[in-house]
C-alpha cells in the first residue's frame, strides 16, 4: 500500500485544497499529516512551535509522513516543511524510485501571498512574511525540485485545474 500521490510545495502553493480535488477526481480519500501532526499532539502547529519548538514539531512530522506514506493509498498531502526531514526526504525518494509520484505544486509569492494571508498562524512566517516566504524558499526550492517525479506550477489555475494536470502527467508517465 502507498499513496497514490503525495503533494509537496511551499505555504500557499495550494496543497490541501488540490489533495481535496485530487482525491475527488480519482474517488480517493485523502490525508494531511498537518492534521495527523495536530491529531497525535491533541493542539494546533502553532501551538506545538511555541509550547514545544521546532524541533519537537519536525519529529512529530516525520513520524506523520512514516506513517502516512506506509498505511495510506489516497492523496497525501505533506506540511511544506516535512521535505526539510532527512528521513523523510530519503522515504520520499524510496517511494518515488517504486513509482510513487512526488507532486511539487510551484508558486510564486505573488500567488502566494493572498492565499496565505501571510498572517501569523503560519509560525515560520513571523515577522517579515514576505521575506521569510521568499527565505524558505530559496532554500526549500532545490529539495522539492529534486524529490519531484511531476511539477505544477499553480499560479493561475484552479484546484481543480491543477488536479487535472497532476492525473494527466502521472497518466503520461505510466504510460
Amino acid at each position: 500500500m502507498a499513496p497514490r500521490a503525495v503533494l509537496v510545495g511551499p505555504p500557499g502553493s495550494g496543497k490541501s485544497t488540490v489533495a481535496k480535488a485530487l482525491a475527488r477526481l480519482w474517488e480517493v480519500e485523502r490525508r494531511d499529516t498537518d492534521a495527523d501532526v495536530e491529531a497525535t499532539a491533541g493542539k494546533e502547529i502553532s501551538e506545538i512551535f511555541v509550547d514545544d519548538g521546532e524541533a519537537a514539531f519536525r519529529t512529530l512530522e516525520r513520524e506523520a509522513v512514516a506513517t502516512a506514506l506506509a498505511e495510506h493509498d489516497g492523496i497525501l498531502s505533506l506540511g511544506g516543511g516535512a521535505i526539510l526531514d532527512d528521513a523523510t526526504q530519503a522515504l520520499l525518494a524510496a517511494y518515488a524510485a517504486h513509482g510513487g509520484a512526488v507532486v511539487f505544486l510551484d508558486v510564486t509569492l505573488s500567488a502566494a501571498a493572498p492565499r496565505v494571508g501571510l498572517n501569523n498562524a503560519r509560525p515560520l512566517l513571523v515577522g517579515n512574511p514576505r521575506r521569510q516566504w521568499m527565505d524558505l524558499m530559496e532554500a526549500r526550492r532545490p529539495i522539492y525540485e529534486r524529490l519531484a517525479t511531476v511539477t505544477v506550477l499553480t499560479d493561475k489555475l484552479t484546484p481543480a485545474q491543477v488536479a487535472r494536470e497532476i492525473a494527466d502527467a502521472i497518466d503520461r508517465q505510466a504510460h
